[in-house]
């Protein structure tokens, strides 16, 4: 099978559905910028994190997989076929540990904090201005997406942002205040 199918060459892309959409349609626009979240998320990975953010930040990039998968499926056909791309509440329940157990080792903030310090956490800290303007994207479909999406991308924000945090300070890199 080839890579390309020339089925995009007119400026149009299928849903999981069949339905032919414009690449431009906002659906389109919301998955694309969870796939670039993802992307952002491996080059963070890609700085060689200690192991339990590694970890934690593959199993969000596997979910940003479920998540695009979820939003090229408006019909909701998707989730009754295939289990490993559907998100649940069990997921935000998971992003909300993984918040409360890194926010216990780290300093309480006191002020707003620039972006930036080490590589990892910079690219954490543009992982998290991209999800929320996948966010942003998300709420504003039509027909609206399973509440759990929203839930989740919400909260993957912060996640974002204290992963951000962790990665700098087991870096030693100090935090910038605003």
């Amino acid at each position: 099978m080839k890579l390309y199918t020339r089925t995009g060459d007119s400026g149009e892309t299928s849903l999981f559905d069949g339905t032919r959409v414009s690449k431009a349609d906002a659906r389109i626009e919301a998955y694309g910028d969870v796939d670039e979240l993802n992307a952002w998320i491996g080059l963070a990975r890609a700085a060689r994190l200690d192991h339990d953010l590694d970890e934690a930040l593959a199993h969000v990039q596997r979910d940003l997989f479920a998540l695009g998968a979820q939003l090229a499926d408006p019909a909701e056909k998707l989730a009754a076929r295939v289990t490993k791309a559907v998100l649940s509440a069990a997921d935000v329940a998971r992003l909300e540990a993984l918040i409360d157990v890194l926010d216990a080792d780290l300093p309480p903030l006191r002020h707003f904090i620039l972006a930036g310090g080490s590589q990892a956490g910079a690219a954490l800290h543009v992982a998290r201005t991209v999800c929320r303007r996948a966010e942003r994207r998300i709420v504003s479909l039509q027909p609206a997406p399973d509440e759990v999406l929203v839930r989740y991308i919400n909260r993957l924000s912060d996640a974002l942002f204290v992963l951000a945090r962790a990665a700098n300070q087991r870096a030693g890199m100090p935090e910038t205040p605003w």
